[in-house]
């Protein structure tokens, strides 16, 4: 049996071996071995789930029109959503509600997805954005006005415009998505579906 003296001799020598390969191969590179890793981001693919947004038609009104779906499929209790009755004077939505209040605990959130799919009227949905660090609890939670225009409004070290784009359809007409978002044409007391609360006795 070879000693531990001869055995760490081979060890000692094999290591160099390694090392000295390693230095010449690197000696006889051309290719650049440093990358600029800070300052040149991956595209996120297609359907990369990130930072939510609320959306808007091209008329101002908003897509949301509280109806608690997406907080009903999000497994991890999320989204708090507070709805109220339109005004049918001034309409916030399509439809008969609105969401006063939307919020989503960005620390909860497992972004699966499960509100965009579970939403009607295509009024949230995730998007490209994945840089969500940040220093305080309370940044974390988005408020109805950081969805709807983070541009202005998303703590500044979670938004990024070279990252953060609107996904999918924007804009439209409520008219044309009457089926899903609103009552349907023949029962409308407004053009935009927003009626007169119904007091009734409980």
């Amino acid at each position: 049996m070879p000693s531990c003296h001869s055995t760490a001799i081979v060890f000692a020598s094999s290591t160099r071996s390694a090392i000295v390969s390693i230095f010449l191969r690197l000696a006889m590179s051309t290719s650049p071995l440093t990358f600029t890793v800070a300052g040149a981001k991956r595209p996120p693919a297609a359907k990369f789930k990130g930072r939510h947004r609320l959306y808007r038609y091209d008329n101002g009104l908003e897509r949301c029109i509280g109806c608690h779906l997406c907080a009903a499929a999000c497994p991890s209790q999320a989204i708090y959503v507070g709805a109220e009755e339109n005004d049918p004077q001034a309409p916030v939505s399509f439809g008969e509600r609105y969401a006063r209040h939307f919020e989503i605990n960005m620390i909860r959130c497992i972004f699966c997805g499960f509100c965009e799919e579970a939403c009607p009227v295509e009024a949230i949905r995730l998007g490209p954005e994945y840089e969500l660090a940040d220093f305080h609890r309370h940044a974390f939670v988005y408020t109805k006005d950081m969805l709807l225009d983070p541009e202005r409004n998303a703590p500044r070290r979670q938004f990024h415009a070279d990252v953060d784009l609107p996904r999918g359809r924007v804009g439209g007409d409520p008219a044309g998505e009457q089926g899903v978002s609103g009552a349907p044409s023949g029962h409308r007391d407004t053009p935009t579906g927003a009626r007169p609360p119904v007091k009734r006795e409980l």
